[in-house]
C-alpha cells in the first residue's frame, strides 16, 4: 500500500507542470537585442520601447514551428488593437537573427508587422526564469529545415512602462495568449 501510495505521488508530481517564470509585480528585466521587422535587422531595446508605452514580451520556441506560426499571425492580425491600446509588442526565441529575417518577413506569419529578436544564447528567456531546452538533434521546422538551436517555452509578460510585470501568461494554446495578451493591455490601459 505505502509503494502505491509513492507510486501515486510520483506520477502526481510528474503530471503538474512548472510554472516558474517571472510573475506580476516582478520587475522585467532590461534587455537589448538584434531584431527584425519585415525582413530588416535593427537594434531593440526594452527600455526605448517602454517609453512610448505597455510591452507585450512574448517568448516562443522557434519561428516556422506549427503553434509558433499560428502565435506570429494571430499577433500580426491583431497588432492594430495592441496599438490602439498603446502596446507593442516584440516577440523573443532562440533563433538567429538570419531565420528571424525571413520570419518577419513572410505573410504568412508575422507578415511585416511584428517584431521579432533573437536570444540565441537564451539569456534573456532565463533572465525573465523562463524554461529554456537544448536543442534536439533532427527537429525540423514546417519547412523541413533543421532547428539547430535551443527553445523558450511559449509565456508572455505584459510589461508597463515603469518596468513592472502587469501580467503573466503561460500554460495555454498560442490563440489563447494572443488573445489573453490583448485583454490585457486593452484592460491597463
Amino acid at each position: 500500500m505505502r509503494n502505491l501510495l509513492l507510486s501515486l505521488l510520483g506520477v502526481t508530481v510528474i503530471a503538474v507542470p512548472a510554472f516558474a517564470a517571472l510573475e506580476a509585480g516582478d520587475i522585467a528585466p532590461n534587455f537589448e537585442a538584434k531584431a527584425s521587422l519585415s525582413g530588416k535587422p535593427f537594434d531593440y531595446s526594452l527600455r526605448e520601447a517602454l517609453d512610448k508605452g505597455p510591452v507585450v514580451v512574448y517568448f516562443y520556441p522557434s519561428a516556422y514551428t506549427r503553434g509558433c506560426n499560428i502565435q506570429a499571425h494571430e499577433f500580426a492580425e491583431s497588432m492594430d488593437k495592441f496599438m490602439a491600446a498603446s502596446a507593442s509588442v516584440i516577440g523573443v526565441s532562440l533563433d538567429s537573427i538570419e531565420r528571424l529575417n525571413d520570419f518577419s518577413a513572410d505573410p504568412e506569419y508575422c507578415a511585416g508587422k511584428l517584431a521579432v529578436a533573437s536570444d540565441v544564447t537564451g539569456e534573456i528567456a532565463r533572465a525573465y526564469e523562463v524554461a529554456v531546452k537544448d536543442a534536439r538533434e533532427g527537429k525540423l521546422d514546417t519547412r523541413g529545415v533543421e532547428i539547430n538551436h535551443g527553445t523558450a517555452k511559449r509565456t508572455t509578460f505584459i510589461v508597463m512602462p515603469d518596468g513592472v510585470i502587469a501580467e503573466t501568461i503561460g500554460g495555454v494554446t498560442p490563440m489563447e495568449n494572443v488573445q489573453k495578451s490583448l485583454e490585457a493591455v486593452q484592460r491597463l490601459q
